[in-house]
């Protein structure tokens, strides 16, 4: 029998949940939001049977296996504790919740019910980043010494006054939202223990309509606006291994960028996403490449691969699917998203406090 899947969350990241899902040979059962109409309208656009309003009683149907949490970050933690406590198998947006202590409960809840817990870090499943991966695990790039990892926009606030821009409800502005590419160059670098943090946040721009996104929510005139719209950041790991990263919705730059370059001791290289637009993936080139040295030569190698528009959202999706049913292994663990948020933690802390932070 194909894996059962509830979804709690009717916005736009349902169509990749659900694309994912399906793809893998799942079926959604059921789509759950407040708003009633927005989760019949969901439901009729992807051919999903049934509609709830209310968390509690989506749980209670004893065929639905894992539920999908599409929902502000401020609500992560508690439905995926909420979920895993009513024995449903757990797929969350990023980030994986507001901070480290609660992704500390969230795998308490996994391992006392027993059921699994991942989290939607869908640019690990891109191509470049699949074919990268391969390589690294056959031993071609050697040890990554040190990365630099990149998601930068010149105008790409997600609105003003929304929840995006409400830090009690997102945790925070570009660094926490943007945290990518942070955790793909942890990825390839064998997501290794933090020991020290220095990073700096600003405030610039979050005022100026002019850098707002060509996505997002709407502008809410009564509502708040008081997260950072970039970070600078440097880590460095009880491995030896040093992260520089740099994230931004507005800072005086050229384009977007997304990207992680890395040195490492038999190879370096970048995996990067440049638009023409910001925030428009249809604007989107991608480059993976690999630097190495033949003799007193140096090689630049342009590896291709096929364009994946939707930054592996979908496979991300299938990928929690067939972990679930032992076909794949899982592309991320809990433990990594702790790394992840104790990291994302240190860099608010050490911004406020002008020190670097020993974790």
């Amino acid at each position: 029998m194909s894996l059962k899947i509830g979804v709690i969350g009717a916005g736009g990241m349902l169509q990749y949940h659900h694309a994912g899902f399906i793809k893998a040979g799942a079926e959604v059962v059921a789509v759950c939001d407040m708003n009633e109409t927005a989760a019949k309208a969901a439901a009729d656009q992807y051919g999903v049977s049934t509609t709830f309003t209310d968390i509690a009683e989506m749980l209670s149907d004893p065929d639905i296996d894992a539920v999908s949490i599409i929902v502000p970050n401020k609500f992560h933690a508690p439905l995926a504790i909420q979920c895993l406590e009513a024995g449903k198998h757990v797929f969350c947006e990023k980030p994986p919740a507001l901070n480290a202590a609660q992704v500390e409960e969230m795998i308490s809840a996994s391992e006392k019910s027993g059921k699994t817990l991942m989290f939607n870090f869908n640019n690990r499943a891109r191509p470049e980043s699949v074919e990268l991966k391969k390589r690294l695990d056959a031993g071609e790039i050697g040890t990554i010494n040190s990365a630099q990892s990149k998601w930068i926009r010149r105008t790409g606030i997600p609105g003003f006054g929304g929840w995006f821009t409400t830090k009690d409800l997102a945790g925070g502005g570009a660094t926490i939202d943007l945290l990518h590419m942070i955790d793909l160059a942890l990825y390839f670098m064998g997501y290794p223990k933090p020991t020290n943090v220095l990073g700096k946040t600003f405030d610039t721009f979050m005022g100026d309509s002019r850098f707002k996104g060509p996505w997002g929510i709407p502008d809410r005139a009564d509502g708040t606006t008081d997260v950072e719209a970039a970070a600078h950041g440097f880590v460095t790991f009880e491995t030896g291994q040093v992260l520089t990263l740099q994230v931004s919705w507005a800072e005086m730059i050229k384009r977007e960028e997304v990207s992680v370059v890395f040195q490492g001791t038999k190879a370096g290289g970048k995996v990067e996403r440049l638009f023409e637009e910001d925030g428009i993936d249809e604007t989107a080139v991608d480059t993976f490449e690999l630097y190495t040295q033949d003799g007193d030569k140096s090689v630049d190698t342009v590896l291709e691969q096929p364009f994946c528009e939707d930054m592996g959202r979908i496979d991300s999706a299938a990928n929690f699917v067939e972990a679930l049913e032992g076909k794949a292994a899982p592309l991320n663990t809990p433990d990594q998203a702790l790394h992840l948020m104790t990291i994302i933690d240190a860099i608010y802390e050490s911004s406020n406090s002008g020190k670097a932070i020993s974790l």
